[in-house]
């Protein structure tokens, strides 16, 4: 893989990463309520998560993608539409004032709170669909194994991931109200996130073959 392509996928990652989502909001919701460690531990549990997607993705879809390459091409006009749609959803949420106060995390152990991230994660079908639409983009036809591929994308987004997510979660108390009960700010973040949707679907559409 080329390392120009990792470097734009990491930048992607990081970006989208920061974008407010129900796991951001988890994991501020936990280190509000319990604390700094809470926080950090449900960011690993959010990670957890992501490493589980990751290696389903690279044992079922690399393994389709590597039997029949052509599939690619259809999860890459599945992907553009998905993204499309995250793109103008987003965006309309950023027109949205979002003033309401977080949610405060109900009282739970350390261990609960990381089995709650890590189920959280798995269970959000939006996680699936991101895999199926944001990695075949990055996916290139000989070198390395279509399968080796996904497990080092998966890497980058989880190192990513996780560095943001233990970070906002170990600040959340000090940041809270400036990241989510300002509405300029969350606008920001959310009209950032859908151009960087935005720019994905087009490519994805445009760079079929």
């Amino acid at each position: 893989m080329d390392h120009m392509v990792l470097l734009a996928f990491a930048v992607a990652c990081a970006v989208i990463s920061l974008a407010p989502g129900p796991d951001m909001m988890f994991i501020i919701a936990n280190g509000i309520a319990r604390g700094r460690v809470a926080g950090v531990i449900a960011a690993l549990g959010m990670s957890t998560g992501i490493a589980v997607h990751t290696v389903a993705a690279a044992a079922g879809l690399g393994a389709l993608i590597a039997a029949a390459p052509a599939v690619l091409n259809g999860l890459r006009i599945a992907g553009a539409i998905f993204l499309g749609y995250l793109a103008i959803t987003t965006w309309r949420a950023s027109r949205t004032a979002l003033a309401a106060p977080v949610p405060a995390a109900p009282d739970r152990s350390l261990g609960k709170t990381y089995v709650m991230a890590v189920l959280t994660n798995l269970a959000n079908p939006k996680v699936i669909l991101f895999y199926l639409a944001f990695f075949p983009q990055f996916v290139t036809q000989g070198g390395w194994p279509v399968w080796t591929q996904f497990l080092v994308l998966g890497a980058i987004l989880l190192c990513v991931g996780l560095s943001i997510d233990a970070t906002i979660g170990f600040v959340a108390g000090g940041l809270s109200d400036l990241l989510l009960r300002r509405p300029a700010i969350r606008r920001w973040l959310d009209r950032v996130s859908a151009a960087v949707f935005g720019a994905l679907a087009v490519r994805l559409s445009t760079d079929l073959h």
